[in-house]
């Protein structure tokens, strides 16, 4: 049994971490940590996990997570996990990070869309990019993943394989809309109920701190214009990528490198998702179309931002670094009413 700390245990990614391995027939969670709520009982502060989960909180001590645990999921907020990550691999502790800070391996691009020096750059050459279809012979060895955001992921996954066809004359456009629980639970009057409801936001147009993930996984080889927009739904990313190629690629073969991937389901050629499907789940579904009249090529994808965008990448990371079968705890499918 695989013994499992929670760093941050409060946030919503590392809930949703929980109520995967609360299911998970080979991990057992022994430790959970938050700053807010330590010495306090676990059920009484998160109520769902009663009757499951028999936990205090504690406060962060990385020597004693080593000897709780055998690998840690760090959910604190972004700019705030490189000293508890590097405390952790001190104690020579296997971390998933499903924060930001260890994604981005250019310290510049890092420095200008965060706003923080990457304190910690040492721990970049250990790190592997948590993106199983992409990095899955990376991970049994890792001993740090960065799990990826969540609209990169909704991005990368339909993009990559598509790369040597995409035009370098024009950026590629992706156009994607999150549910409120992306924001964290941090509160702001943006997300208040009176503002969110029945209303749909446009932000940080041009300098969202995700455009330079996407464009590192693509191996920096186009541009990307990404315009993210948070909806009035709790959970789920859909993602409109607009994209001109330089031929007339065969989609079916270009994607089929995705056909034995366990949570990548392709739909193929006019069949368009909708987050109905994916909500609760690890998938990412997409499909396309191919628009005569413009010459482009439309994608969209969808995925839950919470579990396929966080928790249950982060999960899938976990059983490949351990060589356990790669669906374990997530196995679920889709909440579709």
């Amino acid at each position: 049994m695989i013994r499992v700390g929670i760093v941050g245990a409060t946030g919503y990614g590392s809930r949703e971490i929980m109520r995967l391995l609360c299911q998970h027939p080979h991990a057992q969670i022994t430790a959970v940590t938050s700053t807010s709520v330590i010495g306090q009982p676990l059920a009484q502060v998160l109520p769902a996990f009663q009757n499951l989960l028999d936990l205090t909180f504690q406060e962060f001590d990385a020597e004693k997570l080593a000897a709780q645990c055998d690998v840690v999921f760090v959910g604190v907020p972004g700019k705030e996990s490189m000293t508890p990550v590097a405390a952790l691999r001190q104690a020579d502790v296997r971390v998933l990070d499903i924060g930001p800070d260890f994604r981005l391996t250019d310290l510049d691009a890092f420095t200008t869309y965060y706003g923080a020096e990457q304190t910690h750059p040492e721990l970049l050459g250990e790190r592997v990019y948590g993106l199983p279809p992409w990095y899955r012979a990376d991970l049994p060895k890792a001993n740090l993943v960065a799990v990826p955001g969540c609209y990169p992921i909704s991005a990368i996954l339909p993009l990559r394989p598509l790369l040597p066809h995409i035009s370098t004359d024009f950026p590629v456009v992706i156009d994607a809309i999150s549910g409120v629980s992306g924001a964290g639970r941090s509160t702001s009057q943006a997300f208040h109920f009176p503002e969110m409801n029945e209303n749909v936001l446009a932000y940080k147009l041009g300098v969202h701190q995700h455009t330079p993930e996407i464009e590192q996984e693509l191996d920096n080889k186009i541009l990307v214009q990404f315009t993210p927009h948070v909806g009035p739904f709790t959970r789920g990313i859909l993602s409109t990528i607009t994209v001109r190629t330089t031929d007339d690629p065969d989609l079916d073969s270009v994607f089929a490198c995705y056909a034995d991937e366990p949570f990548v389901r392709v739909l193929g050629a006019d069949t368009i998702p909708d987050l109905n499907q994916v909500r609760g789940t690890n998938f990412c579904d997409f499909g396309w179309h191919k628009d005569d009249r413009t010459g482009n090529l439309i994608l969209v994808s969808a995925i839950d931002n919470l579990v396929g965008g966080t928790a249950g990448m982060a999960v899938q990371c976990m059983n490949l670094m351990f060589g356990l079968d790669e669906s374990d705890g997530l196995k679920l499918g889709g909440m579709s009413v």
